[in-house]
């Protein structure tokens, strides 16, 4: 008896850590330029994934979709032509019942994307959801109103939280990782990586510097850890090719970590054509942040869309090749707990990360020198050019520095 309650106590364990994002929705109040956010860093078992573009509703979208998922019949973070986005997060204190659950927070999320142009219609559909609701979730959106807000959404009631109310988010944020506050408190999880991404972001408003690149720099690859204060990047001085293996626990990053993207969206009466995905597929110490527009006119970048010859996203499986070497280690089951923190920072500036971020930068400030020259709306020209430059020069990145291709593994 002992042995199957173990058993089911492990895989319990094993379904929250699978499900374990870091999620904040962020009013314009104190971004940088005034543009309110979404922000999802997704931790799954699915770690493939691919973008999608859809026109299956009133409102055409662009969504993060799980690369198995060949008609996408479920999203995990997206906007609509309308300007409203949407994303989630697992929680795991909302329910105290025994009731199943289905598990289809994405089915909810993409005909929320399919039918909803605000904050209040998506309330509405909340509403009007059969009960119970066989969910346990933090959903975040923002819509084309300048609205920002997270519903945490459980079998027999739902709590809004907005975030552009002084009162409930003092600095225009609010940060939700795998539990809710309308929950019970301790139990869930995701409280040290709740307490590290506030810190940044409180530093980041400070200092007003919250905008795309900040959160992507310095909270998706985030080396820190709030409770332990252990610091990653104290292990920059050692030499190159000397393996130094640490406990990877409870960072921002995690091992299961498949995409951290984050929708920018636009100032009241901006057109909604200006809404931006920064887009991090694949195990972001390893990967590029890509900006990518909703827009009938211009195909998106072949290294984001699904690839049928490495049956994922061509960016997504040279990223999850260049992870192994931060996961070097192997034997034993606990060998998914520790990582060659040489790998990723080293004196010799040969780390995934001292790798990654200035090629990185390159595509920031092409992407932003080409938006601060447009008017009211992109231009199509404009944003092909530079997807023909990221489908050139992101793959040539990755074979220059570590020989990889996609498929090569």
């Amino acid at each position: 008896m002992k042995l199957i309650y173990s058993i089911i106590l492990l895989i319990f364990l094993s379904v929250q850590i699978s499900f374990a994002c870091t999620t904040a929705v962020i009013s314009g109040k104190f971004t940088k330029d005034g543009r309110p956010m979404l922000w999802k860093h997704r931790d799954t078992w699915a770690i493939n994934n691919k973008i999608m573009t859809f026109n299956d509703g009133k409102y055409s979208y662009i969504a993060l979709v799980n690369s198995k998922d060949k008609s996408g019949k479920s999203i995990w973070i997206g906007y609509n032509s309308a300007g409203f986005a949407i994303m989630n997060s697992a929680s795991y204190n909302l329910n105290n019942d025994t009731i199943k659950q289905t598990g289809l927070e994405g089915r909810l999320m993409k005909e929320a994307l399919q039918s909803c142009a605000t904050i209040d219609d998506f309330e509405a559909m909340l509403k009007a959801m059969d009960k119970p609701t066989r969910l346990e979730a933090n959903f975040g959106v923002i819509d084309a109103n300048g609205g920002a807000a997270y519903f945490e959404l459980a079998n027999f009631r739902y709590t809004k939280y907005d975030a552009t109310d002084p009162v409930v988010a003092p600095y225009g944020y609010i940060i939700r990782t795998n539990h809710s506050m309308s929950g019970e408190l301790g139990k869930g999880g995701g409280y040290i990586r709740y307490v590290t991404t506030d810190n940044e972001f409180l530093m980041a408003i400070k200092e007003n510097r919250l905008t795309p690149k900040t959160i992507v720099q310095n909270c998706t690859r985030n080396m820190t850890n709030s409770l332990t204060k252990v610091d990653l990047n104290d292990y920059d001085n050692i030499p190159a090719n000397h393996p130094t293996y640490v406990s990877f626990t409870d960072f921002v990053p995690r091992r299961g970590t498949s995409s951290s993207i984050i929708v920018e969206g636009v100032i009241k009466g901006e057109s909604t054509k200006n809404v931006v995905m920064w887009t991090v597929l694949g195990w972001p110490l390893a990967s590029v942040c890509i900006p990518l527009w909703l827009n009938d006119k211009v195909e998106l970048p072949r290294i984001v869309q699904y690839d049928d010859k490495v049956k994922d996203s061509p960016l997504c499986n040279m990223a999850l090749q260049v992870k192994n070497q931060a996961f070097s280690y192997k034997w034993g089951y606990s060998s998914k707990y520790y990582i060659n923190v040489n790998a990723l920072l080293n004196a010799d500036n040969t780390g995934l990360i001292q790798i990654v971020t200035p090629f990185e930068n390159k595509i920031f400030d092409k992407a932003q020198k080409m938006i601060s020259k447009w008017n009211d709306i992109p231009d199509n020209n404009d944003i092909k050019e530079f997807y023909k430059w990221i489908d050139e020069n992101v793959p040539e990145f990755y074979y220059s520095n570590w020989g990889i291709k996609p498929g090569n593994n």
